[in-house]
């Protein structure tokens, strides 16, 4: 990622960050809307599944100048994932809902520029995740 792109993710971040609790359920409605089956793969209450994704994101993007510091974390939450029944698809559906979230919540500010900032990072996360769990299959 550039230096740019890397600005633009965080300063989006940051006007997510007060928004988060509207945000993780604006993702999870849009999430069960794009494929209702991953739903049976929350077993708790959404609220704090929630708080937890909005954690991680804000971890990852707080990070993204020294990715090399979270990957250890990432692989093992593709691992962790993996034993949930995630696929490979369920992570494209996944990053349309994290896009389409985003861009419902800042507007305007949801610059194409920062959409493709934004996409190289989910990208970059998912396909890390991806290869940890292809480990736990193997």
């Amino acid at each position: 990622m550039t230096p740019e792109q890397i600005s633009l993710v965080q300063g989006s971040w940051a006007k997510v960050v007060p928004i988060s609790e509207t945000a993780a359920e604006l993702f999870y409605g849009k999430l069960f809307e794009l494929d209702p089956d991953v739903r049976s793969m929350f077993k708790g209450d959404m609220k704090e599944q929630g708080k937890k994704l909005m954690t991680i994101l804000n971890t990852a993007v707080n990070s993204l100048n020294n990715l090399e510091a979270i990957v250890p974390a990432i692989q093992d939450m593709g691992k962790r994932h993996a034993g949930y029944g995630v696929k490979d698809e369920h992570y494209d559906t996944v990053g349309s809902a994290l896009i389409w979230t985003l861009g419902a919540g800042l507007k305007d500010d949801f610059t194409e520029e920062t959409k493709e900032a934004w996409i190289g990072v989910y990208t970059l996360v998912a396909d890390t995740m991806k290869a940890a769990a292809t480990e736990v299959a193997a």
